[in-house]
């Protein structure tokens, strides 16, 4: 049986900035790549790791809207952090995100990361097969 992949892409999230899709769907799955603190128009946002925090969940939101999906259908989160000191800033913005639904998370303290940012976040979501 041949799983068809298929590409989900949106203008309300900056375009990939390499070889890479802003997210796959497979069957009833959604791969995020990881979101960084990009606009839609791919210009880094200013301020510290809580402006970052909300531009990314800005650009999953809206990947996840092209897909059909939402916060509450993610399965899985991996968020990768610059410092693990900001770990209770982007947790407190993470939770405002996700509210009562407590997907499976990993974090990460990376050393770099794209365009020199403090985080970036992908996802696994669930979504509805036509």
């Amino acid at each position: 049986m041949k799983h068809q992949l298929q590409i989900v892409s949106t203008d309300q999230a900056p375009a990939a900035i390499g070889p890479y899709s802003q997210a796959m769907k497979l069957g009833n799955l959604l791969f995020t790549s990881g979101q960084i603190p990009l606009t839609a128009e791919g210009v880094l946002v200013e301020g510290g790791v809580e402006e970052q925090t909300h531009q990314v969940f800005r650009n999953l939101e809206a990947v996840l809207a092209e897909a059909g999906a939402k916060f509450a259908d993610v399965a899985k989160a991996t968020v990768f952090i610059k410092d693990m000191n900001q770990f209770a800033a982007i947790n407190a913005i993470y939770a405002s995100y996700f509210g009562d639904h407590k997907p499976a998370r990993s974090t990460v303290e990376v050393a770099r990361l794209p365009k020199d940012v403090l985080v970036e976040i992908e996802l696994i979501a669930s979504i509805k097969v036509e």
